[in-house]
């Protein structure tokens, strides 16, 4: 289905650590949006064409709203300017964008839902819809800066990580997983390509279901311009080459179809 842009509402905006920030807006794409989706979300700076595609972490169906948490990356950057919005302006944005998480697959099993740096956000929508039965939240921060937590202790049991030691398991995921003795039979994890690839190995190693949501950097967003490709073990129908759009293919896929 073809996606417009349109004009959503800041309702609200926090800073929830250092550089990240958390803002909810009133938008006609919370109607469909599903756990693992983003949308893709403009500046009004004429300078700047191109949308920032961003994780949908929330969904509030009733209320047809979406919350997204963000990393803002520099000075003068589209998410500087998103950070200085408040409550009543006004975002283009469109979406919902990609596919999302399968969590179905995840009924009767248990779980490993697994976030690392900005790809923490997309795992508390998951959290708040997978039905199984032992979900197990393992985040990995790089500080004790550990934004989202209290949301996800409220829907699983929840392991943490750090780069430096001050929270949790001192390292990454992996590092909890074996401190804790945790065992899933399905995996579903976003965040960056060493964590992610390091997850697929144990995955296959371990013969465990396993679906990861990739980061690109994208242009278009809607599978038009082919700037976020990864390599796939498949030909793709669309370009006849071993690849698959992260955006529009993507951005979840299930650890086999894709190297990385």
């Amino acid at each position: 289905m073809a996606r417009k842009k349109e004009n959503a509402v800041v309702l609200s905006q926090e800073k929830i650590a250092e550089d990240i920030y958390s803002m909810w807006i009133k938008t006609d794409a919370a109607g469909e949006a599903k756990p693992g989706q983003f949308i893709s979300m403009y500046t009004n700076d004429g300078s700047k064409l191109l949308p920032r595609p961003i994780s949908i972490c929330e969904i509030d169906k009733a209320g047809g709203s979406l919350r997204v948490v963000y990393r803002v990356t520099g000075k003068n950057t589209g998410t500087e300017q998103f950070s200085q919005m408040k409550a009543g302006d006004i975002i283009p944005v469109i979406g919902p964008l990609g596919n999302g998480f399968p969590y179905e697959r995840a009924e009767g099993k248990r779980a490993f839902l697994m976030g690392g740096g900005i790809g923490v956000p997309p795992i508390l929508e998951l959290a708040k819809q997978m039905n199984c039965e032992k979900k197990q939240i393992i985040m990995g921060y790089r500080n004790e800066e550990t934004f989202l937590k209290d949301e996800f202790e409220q829907n699983g049991e929840v392991y943490i990580s750090t780069e430096d030691g001050s929270a949790g398991t001192k390292g990454n995921v992996m590092d909890a997983i074996q401190e804790n003795g945790l065992a899933a039979d399905v995996i579903y994890a976003c965040g960056p390509t060493p964590m992610l690839r390091a997850i697929k190995e144990y995955a296959e190693a371990n013969h465990i279901e396993c679906y990861i949501s990739l980061e690109e950097r994208m242009a278009c967003g809607i599978g038009a311009c082919l700037a976020c490709v990864c390599q796939t073990k498949e030909k793709d129908h669309h370009s006849n080459v071993n690849n698959k759009r992260i955006c529009k293919d993507g951005p979840v896929f299930l650890s086999t179809e894709v190297e990385i």
